[in-house]
């Protein structure tokens, strides 16, 4: 710690506390004691789920809220670590990014229970006997939906820093460590932070079936929001819907209040402009620690601290450095990297193999790809659709700070809004009017999919220059000129992200949205998605084993084929500076 760094001054006011320390001081001592609480329920035992089984009397609501809550906020961290050492390793390793860049596309085209299949006996086996055991597993499971949009969106922001700021840290002779926090971080930030927000709501979308956890004849259910909707649903119980909603509504807005507001207020400062921004975004919450000062004073020993973290002088190893990038490669280490990645994709693919053909035939195979097939038609045309509607109105919002601060909580409300509670009335309608579940049940995957474009385009129209606005304002540049020479171009790299983000969020979607229940009524539309989720509910692994390989395979061709082309025209031709 550097202790000249603590104002005496500073210390000595913080004596003196104001009415704002007494404010926040509640704020942090209510939030600790909820977490705290929290956190002692997941160390009873698991026979305590069994005596004290879910509920829909609405008093249960707040526990399950908290519950729930602390379980997406814990997945949240672990996506934050997750994505701060995989995006750095596939943005700066050529070599690695060989592997890792396609290895994220097939994780984040795994449905959630396609992880859930093989995860919650693991981790009922690491916690035997324990609540724990199935905490982790759902914790585990939320991670699934929440990391890989955040990791696609750091690891883009990576490879299109601007070639004045890299020329910087190399003029100041930073360290790999300290370009990775004065740099990398930095600029990723506003992106990420909207990923974040995403990847919130993306797990209240599939919380449901991370809290309900039925793999053949397992079946564990832990007390949250999630489980109580899903029992909702079994029950036919519309009122403990509508309370399910205005508790998820009053969750969302209080974490957007308390969390992502203030974040969003203090990561303003790492746009990169040359110009302040005109109506930069305002936090109460944020305003409120400012005009504190005896805990201000506080951080002050922490912020020495992360300033000395920051300011190590750690190397990466050659392979790792951004300059690798500029240098020869050595064709002998590639041919034998290569070897390693095809060895170990043959040696994946024939355990594969030989698992499946002890049981399977070929004409599951082909069976599974046609299923396949279907459910990219819908992704694709859903990804369109998504697109046509979304991007202009993401624009809108991003370019306008104030309106941002209005929509954000809506945003992160409809994006979490999970697509079991439209069950009901997809499922009366289409039974009533006698529609086709193959068509009219498609229209669900579209609530796990627009959103990733929404929160991508919003995060790429925020961070868009304001001196770039004003040139363009300056030469009368408007109408379709402004779409298609400014602000298309802008956010190109951010609505790639988004796309691919979608794609997968789609591919996961389609495991709820192909198969609807609502009560005895059950509709089952033609897919990838249904036979997985059928596979799973009756225990056949090879048929998940299988369905999942389908999956993996369809969607890595189709990023590999569409995206990673149109992700390489953004980083050649559309980057700033």
């Amino acid at each position: 710690m550097i202790l000249q760094d603590i104002n005496t001054t500073v210390l000595r006011e913080a004596v003196r506390p104001n009415i704002w320390d007494i404010v926040a001081l509640i704020i942090v001592i209510g939030a600790m004691v909820l977490i705290v609480y929290g956190g002692e329920q997941t160390t009873l035992p698991l026979s305590a789920l069994d005596t004290a089984p879910v509920s829909l009397d609405p008093s249960h609501l707040p526990l399950y809220a908290l519950r729930t809550t602390l379980r997406m906020l814990f997945a949240m961290l672990c996506s934050q670590i997750f994505t701060f050492v995989y995006a750095a390793l596939a943005a700066k390793s050529r070599r690695a990014e060989m592997v890792l860049i396609p290895l994220l596309d097939i994780l984040q085209s795994v449905p959630i229970l396609g992880f859930l299949t093989f995860t919650v006996v693991f981790f009922m086996n690491l916690f035997p006997g324990k609540v724990l055991g199935a905490e982790a597993a759902c914790v585990f499971a939320i991670f699934t939906s929440q990391a890989w949009n955040m990791t696609f969106s750091m690891y883009q922001s990576m490879r299109n820093e601007p070639k004045d700021l890299d020329e910087a840290t190399r003029s100041f002779h930073l360290s790999a460590w300290q370009r990775f926090w004065r740099l990398d971080v930095p600029f990723a930030m506003p992106g990420l932070i909207w990923n974040a927000m995403m990847s919130m709501s993306g797990g209240w979308f599939f919380v449901v079936a991370s809290e309900a956890i039925t793999v053949g004849n397992t079946t564990v259910t832990l007390p949250g929001i999630g489980s109580y909707v899903a029992l909702a649903i079994a029950q036919k119980n519309l009122v403990a819907i509508g309370y399910a909603i205005l508790t998820m509504l009053l969750v969302i807005i209080a974490y957007d209040q308390l969390l992502f507001r203030p974040i969003v207020a203090w990561a303003d400062k790492f746009r990169f402009e040359q110009t302040a921004s005109g109506n930069p975004p305002t936090s109460w919450m944020l305003d409120l620690f400012r005009r504190t000062r005896a805990l201000r004073a506080l951080t002050i020993p922490f912020a020495a601290v992360n300033r000395s973290f920051s300011n190590l002088r750690i190397n990466w190893p050659t392979t790792f450095n951004a300059t690798v990038r500029t240098s020869q490669p050595s064709r002998l280490i590639d041919a034998l990297w290569l070897a390693v990645i095809v060895i170990g994709c043959g040696y994946a693919g024939w355990k594969t193999y030989a698992y499946l053909s002890a049981t399977l035939a070929l004409a599951d195979v082909a069976i599974s790809i046609g299923y396949g097939l279907i459910t990219l038609l819908r992704v694709v045309v859903l990804i369109a659709l998504a697109s046509l509607i979304w991007v202009p109105v993401g624009v809108w919002i991003g370019l306008r700070p104030k309106l941002a601060e209005r929509m954000q909580p809506l945003a992160q409300f409809l994006a979490a809004f999970p697509a079991n509670l439209a069950f009901p009335v997809v499922v009366v309608l289409i039974v009533r009017l006698k529609l086709d579940a193959n068509v009219w049940l498609s229209p669900l995957m579209i609530l796990g999919t627009q959103w990733y474009i929404l929160f991508n385009v919003i995060a790429g129209a925020s961070a868009f220059p304001t001196d770039l606005r004003e040139a363009a304002s300056s030469f009368h540049l408007g109408g379709w000129r402004w779409w298609t020479k400014v602000i298309l171009p802008g956010i190109f790299p951010y609505y790639i992200t988004g796309a691919v983000t979608a794609s997968g969020g789609s591919w996961n979607a389609s495991i709820v949205a192909e198969v609807a229940s609502w009560g005895d009524t059950h509709l089952t539309a033609t897919g990838l998605g249904a036979y997985i989720a059928t596979a799973t509910e009756q225990g056949d692994f090879p048929r998940v084993v299988l369905g999942i390989a389908v999956m993996c395979i369809l969607v890595t061709l189709f990023n590999r084929l569409l995206w990673r082309p149109l992700y390489a025209f953004g980083e050649r031709r559309l980057r700033l500076g």
